[in-house]
């Protein structure tokens, strides 16, 4: 039997009609047209930047605004708080130890001169050494943090920190009854509370505006942390709201 011929493929008259099959050939999305609806990079980054009501998600930090690091007013605290300290531990020891109490409030506050050998406010009295290496610790943490410090309530909390510190290190050091187990001098004394100093009062006070800072969501570096946006906050729309 001999072989059938092949229908030859319809010819498209000029200026006719397209036939079906050209007309899927030439459909949006087929291989023959798909190169053609892929955007080149060019044309994507122009339409990213063509569509203002794309909103991008905020980052969780801000950048560090630009300025001045704050180094000079962490010193300048530090140094403040040190040269306090040290003139009053002085004072009360050349015209209060080994004297009577002097009454400031009645009872309830005395100036009296306690030599300490623990932490702050007497505690831990048997672990001088270690409370010595955790000053210095201290003292080298902040130092680094110092670095990339540009917000100002943070130089003035780490400054009482670092002047404090510095304050009760120095009686470690260089008091009696030798080095690194120098007793500190104490002594502010209140009724039913504790006897303690001014390093002791700038350590407290620069704790407490750290832990302010911290919840603020503020950073030493000038940034702030703001917490991730709720769901649907931001949306907008009556959808958000009948959720």
């Amino acid at each position: 039997m001999g072989r059938r011929p092949e229908a030859p493929a319809p010819r498209r008259r000029a200026g006719g009609p397209p036939s079906a099959a050209e007309r899927i050939i030439s459909t949006q999305g087929s291989p023959q047209t798909r190169d053609e609806a892929v955007p080149t990079p060019a044309e994507a980054v122009e339409e990213a930047v063509a569509e203002p009501g794309e909103v991008t998600a905020a980052p969780a930090e801000q950048e560090a605004p630009k300025g001045r690091r704050r180094i000079g007013v962490l010193l300048v605290v530090a140094l403040l708080a040190f040269l306090i300290d040290l003139g009053s531990k002085l004072l009360v020891v050349a015209r209060l130890e080994n004297h009577a109490a002097i009454k400031v409030v009645g009872d309830v506050v005395t100036f009296q001169v306690i030599r300490n050998s623990g932490a702050a406010f007497g505690m831990g009295q048997a672990l001088t050494v270690v409370f010595t290496m955790i000053a210095a610790a201290v003292i080298v943490v902040i130092w680094r943090i110092a670095r990339r410090l540009y917000s100002l309530p943070w130089a003035i909390a780490l400054g009482l920190l670092l002047g404090g510190a510095l304050g009760n290190l120095t009686d470690r050091l260089f008091r009696s009854p030798g080095v690194f187990r120098g007793h500190v001098v104490d002594f502010i004394s209140v009724q039913h509370f504790a006897v303690f100093n001014l390093a002791d009062s700038a350590i407290v006070c620069g704790g407490i505006l750290v832990v302010l800072l911290s919840f603020r969501g503020s950073n030493p570096d000038g940034t702030v942390h703001q917490p991730a946006a709720k769901d649907g906050a931001g949306r907008g729309g009556p959808d958000a709201k009948g959720e």
